[in-house]
């Protein structure tokens, strides 16, 4: 179910320089690579590096990484939809209602964002789908 899985990376995707540089940051300071990519080429990103997490900036509209849907959808099916587990950073507590991601996102995140908040996202997702009972690779 989760070969090729790369438990240790995340992928930061959005269209905000600033916004992909502070998560980068968090997600840095908990021991885990990033690779930060912008919504118009995330999916050869996501499709070659399997990172276990991608942490998506929905903008103002939660449309800014609607490019990628399809291919999280994908990844996901072929693993009984636990992985990339996803994370959507939003202006409104209700952003996965919006049906095109509803599907695809485990937890939604509101903006302002705050360390406070990310970081046990990441690490409830982690332990969800079984990152800390077996060694980071």
């Amino acid at each position: 179910m989760t070969n090729g899985i790369n438990r240790s990376l995340v992928l930061v995707v959005g269209a905000s320089t600033i916004n992909c540089v502070v998560v980068s940051r968090v997600v840095e300071r908990m021991g885990l690579k990033v690779k930060s990519e912008r919504p118009d080429v995330a999916a050869a990103t996501l499709l070659s590096l399997d990172p276990s997490i991608v942490i998506l900036d929905g903008g103002a509209e939660n449309r800014d990484c609607d490019s990628l849907l399809d291919e999280l959808r994908q990844k996901r099916n072929g693993s009984a939809g636990h992985f990339p587990a996803v994370i959507l950073l939003s202006m409104a507590n209700h952003g996965a209602e919006h049906a095109a991601i509803a599907d695809v996102v485990d937890m939604v995140v509101a903006k302002p964002l705050t360390v406070d908040r990310l970081q046990p996202a990441i690490e409830s997702l982690r332990a969800r789908n079984g990152d800390f009972a077996r060694p980071v690779a």
